[in-house]
């Protein structure tokens, strides 16, 4: 399957061959993302009863973004290992790889 890259200036017109082990790596790491900003989201309904000098709009815009920020660089660096798990378990249902046999983490799977 041929998909288009993305990339963060916008979208790459050359085609990509990917592994569906190296889909379910990316997918796996979106979730992790997901599931952190929901952490993070949760986290910053706690109130402490102080009384917030720079609130509003847009302070609450600037958190939510910053938080966003977080988890995908969470995600991305893999530190919660959250991903890994979630690509370790559904990678039981993806064919076999041809070739080689190599995973999209570089490890032999």
């Amino acid at each position: 399957m041929t998909t288009v890259a993305a990339s963060p200036q916008g979208l790459s017109l050359t085609p990509q061959k990917t592994s569906d082990r190296a889909k379910l790596a990316e997918v796996a790491k979106q979730f992790e993302a997901i599931f952190m900003r929901q952490m993070l989201a949760a986290a910053r309904k706690t109130d402490f009863g102080g009384d917030d000098l720079f609130g509003g709009q847009a302070m609450e815009t600037f958190r939510q973004m910053q938080d966003e920020h977080f988890a995908d660089l969470t995600a991305k660096s893999g530190s919660l290992g959250l991903a890994a798990k979630i690509e370790a378990q559904l990678a039981r249902f993806l064919p076999p790889e041809s070739a080689s046999g190599a995973t999209a983490s570089g490890k032999e799977g």
